[in-house]
C-alpha cells in the first residue's frame, strides 16, 4: 500500500525531479565540445535526410527529435531499430546519416542493425550514457548523455537520462538551424497550419474585404447615410472617399460616440464635418500580424487598406484576424 503523503509532499517530489533533471542537463554543458561539432558537421554534409532511432523511451524522444530537426531546416525522420530488421531499412539511402539513442548503448535492436548501417558506409552518431558500449564504439560521433541519477527513486525509470538525449536533439537541431540561416519565415512554411505559421505566411490582402464589401462614402454624404454603411457592411467603420477612390478619413464606432455627445443634425452633417482624416492605414501586402501590431498600438478595431497612391483597396477589422487565428 503506497505511503500516506501530503500535497507539501507531493510537491517536495516534484520540484526534486524537476532539480534532478535540471542537473544533469546542466552537467552537459561542458561536453558540448569536439565531438559536438563534429556531429554538427555530419548533420549539415548531409545530402538525404538524417534518420533517428531508438527504442521504448528513447524512440520516443527519437521521435521527437526528428520532428524538430524537420521543422528547423533539417530533414529528418524516425525509423523504428525493431522494424528496421523486417523491411524499413528500406527507408535508408547511402545518402543518409543515422542519430542512434541509447542509454545503455548496448540495446538490442540498434545493434543488430549496424552491420547494416556500417555496409551502406553511414555516418553514425549516437547518444548515450555509455560511450564505451557496443553502440559507442561503432559510430562515428558519440554524445555523452550521462546522468548521475535518474529522477525516479529505483534509479530505473528513464526520466533525467531521456531529459539529457531530449536537450542534447535540441541543441543540435538549434545549432544547425543557426549553421543554415533559417529563418522564421522558412520555419512558417513547414508549419502553416500552427499559429506561428498563420502570422508568417498571411498577407493582409489574404483576410481583407474588398470590392462592395468595403464600407464607404464621399464626403459629402450625410452622417446618416455614413451610419446606414457602417450599419451594412459591419466592421465597425466606414470609409470616405473620394470618387477617384483616394482616402480622405475614417469614421468608426468610437468617432460615432463622440460625435453623438454633441448637439448635431445627423442628416445635415456631412462625412467630412465628422471624419478623422490621417487616420492609420494598412498595405495588402503587408503581413496580418503587422496589422495586428497597429490595430494594438493605436488601441483601434479596424484598419482601412490602401495602394501606393493612397487609394481604397480594402478594409478589415480585428474579428477577421480572429478568425484567421493571427491573434
Amino acid at each position: 500500500m503506497a505511503n500516506d503523503t501530503t500535497d507539501k509532499s507531493l510537491a517536495e517530489l516534484g520540484r526534486r525531479v524537476l532539480e534532478i533533471e535540471a542537473d544533469a542537463i546542466q552537467a552537459m554543458r561542458p561536453r558540448i565540445g569536439d565531438e559536438f561539432a563534429a556531429a554538427c558537421r555530419l548533420c549539415l554534409a548531409t545530402v538525404g535526410r538524417v534518420i533517428v532511432t531508438g527504442m521504448g523511451k528513447s524512440g520516443h524522444i527519437g521521435g521527437k527529435i526528428a520532428a524538430t530537426l524537420a521543422s528547423t531546416g533539417t530533414p529528418a525522420f524516425f525509423v523504428h531499430p525493431g522494424e528496421a530488421g523486417h523491411g524499413d531499412l528500406g527507408m535508408i539511402t547511402r545518402k543518409d546519416s543515422v542519430i542512434a539513442i541509447s542509454n545503455s548503448g548496448e540495446t538490442v535492436e540498434i545493434v543488430t542493425i549496424l552491420p547494416l548501417l556500417k555496409r551502406l558506409g553511414l555516418p553514425l552518431i549516437t547518444l548515450t550514457g555509455q560511450p564505451d558500449s557496443t553502440l559507442g564504439a561503432a559510430s562515428t560521433v558519440v554524445l555523452d548523455t550521462s546522468v548521475a541519477e535518474e529522477a525516479c527513486p529505483l534509479n530505473l525509470a528513464p526520466t533525467a537520462s531521456t531529459a539529457t538525449a531530449l536537450a542534447m536533439g535540441d541543441a543540435l537541431a538549434v545549432a544547425l538551424l543557426e549553421s543554415r540561416g533559417f529563418t522564421a519565415e522558412d520555419f512558417a512554411l513547414s508549419h502553416p497550419g500552427g499559429t506561428l505559421g498563420r502570422r508568417l505566411l498571411l498577407k493582409v490582402e489574404d483576410l481583407m474585404h474588398t470590392g462592395d464589401e468595403i464600407p464607404r462614402v464621399e464626403p459629402n454624404a450625410s452622417l446618416a447615410d455614413g451610419l446606414v454603411e457602417m450599419s451594412r457592411k459591419g466592421l465597425g467603420m466606414t470609409a470616405i472617399a473620394l470618387p477617384d477612390g483616394q482616402l480622405a478619413g475614417v469614421f468608426t464606432d468610437g468617432d460615432l460616440r463622440r460625435t453623438l455627445d454633441q448637439p448635431i443634425d445627423i442628416h445635415n452633417t456631412t462625412m467630412a464635418d465628422v471624419m478623422t482624416q490621417h487616420c492609420k492605414t494598412a498595405r495588402a501586402e503587408q503581413l496580418a500580424a503587422e496589422s495586428v501590431r497597429i490595430l494594438e498600438t493605436q488601441k483601434i478595431t479596424a484598419l482601412l487598406v490602401v495602394d501606393d497612391q493612397n487609394k481604397l483597396v480594402g478594409a478589415l477589422n480585428v474579428h477577421d484576424l480572429l478568425r484567421a487565428g493571427v491573434m
